[in-house]
């Protein structure tokens, strides 16, 4: 998607690339362009994997490559970090940027994106949806009619977010493993994307889904009536979309620029209207129901991911392999 400068005099050009869809993208990038006119922006739409991949290659090319990224893989991101691949950025923000979300000043969290229960509210007519996970376990219990192959979540095999989910839920939660094996039992349904989970719970071919994106379920129930959305009241772990200036940017100052931007409370106020989520600027943040689409988060026990060297644990194979087998034994009862 190429944003042509505003003012018709083209005076430089920023490359990013991204995660976010086009369409989500558009406005915050049009935001910033009002405030420089003469900035044409060139955006990538790209798979998180591929995002990384091409951050290494162009860089150990030297060929030079975006400059500024933007993605919803926290743990490629800080990975690119930790490698070298990203500059020390200081904005007009940073000072009051949450610690959690601020990794040596060169990975910045700039959302807040809670994992949701998702639920049929026709399904739910008669009785309230659950709100914790010994709801949901209660619920699979007392009412096996309506729960027996009517349950969805994450392929954590598959998608990248709903093992990042998982693997947090394992650390905060030592009955995860009985949750999931009571999902097992009432015959899990597994998928690899939030829209294939959010279109079955629509038409009530699944009555709840676990642990799915908050930002996506949002938007879908803002069209769709028959979703609810619950953030968990025992606990909700929060994931975030991550962005950092590559040290091998073509325009660092650019990149600095529109990352300053995104930071700022004008910024965060769009990404919040824009993705329908709260807001990691503590002073958006504290502004009216910033959550968009979604519940006011006060009394919540938010348990963000930290942007952090911890995240790379997540990306060893030897840890991957050991949860995914036990995702499995659980699901199959063993």
């Amino acid at each position: 998607m190429l944003l042509p400068a505003p003012s018709g005099r083209p005076e430089a050009e920023i490359l990013v690339y991204s995660s976010l869809d086009n369409d989500l993208a558009a406005p915050l990038l049009q935001a910033f362009q009002a405030r420089r006119p003469g900035i044409a922006i060139r955006y990538e739409n790209l798979l998180t994997g591929d995002l990384h991949d091409r951050i290494v290659s162009e860089t150990q090319a030297g060929t030079g490559t975006a400059d500024l990224t933007f993605s919803s893989a926290m743990d490629l991101q800080v990975k690119l970090a930790n490698d070298g691949f990203a500059r020390p950025v200081v904005t007009p923000d940073t000072s009051g940027w949450p610690d959690w979300a601020n990794w040596r000043d060169t990975a910045y969290a700039l959302t807040f994106e809670p994992a949701v229960f998702a639920y049929h509210k026709p399904s739910f007519a008669e009785d309230a949806p659950p709100a914790t996970r010994a709801d949901l376990m209660r619920w699979m219990e007392e009412r096996p009619d309506q729960a027996q192959g009517r349950i969805g979540t994450y392929d954590i095999a598959r998608s990248g977010v709903g093992y990042l989910f998982m693997a947090r839920d394992q650390e905060l939660y030592e009955g995860i493993w009985q949750v999931v094996s009571a999902m097992g039992r009432a015959g899990v349904q597994q998928y690899a994307t939030t829209a294939d989970l959010l279109e079955r719970i629509s038409d009530g071919r699944l009555a709840v889904g676990y642990n799915l994106l908050g930002s996506y379920a949002a938007e879908w129930a803002r069209n769709n009536p028959d979703l609810g959305l619950i953030l968990p009241r025992d606990f909700t772990v929060v994931v975030s979309r991550v962005a950092l200036v590559p040290a091998a940017a073509r325009r660092p100052d650019l990149g600095t620029d529109l990352l300053a931007f995104l930071m700022s409370p004008e910024g965060q106020r769009l990404l919040s209207r824009t993705l329908r989520l709260s807001a990691v600027s503590l002073e958006v943040a504290g502004q009216s129901n910033p959550a968009g689409g979604m519940q006011d988060l006060a009394g919540l026990r938010l348990k963000p991911v930290p942007v952090s060297p911890g995240l790379l644990a997540y990306l060893d194979q030897a840890t991957r392999n050991r949860l995914l087998a036990r995702w499995n034994d659980a699901i199959a009862g063993r």
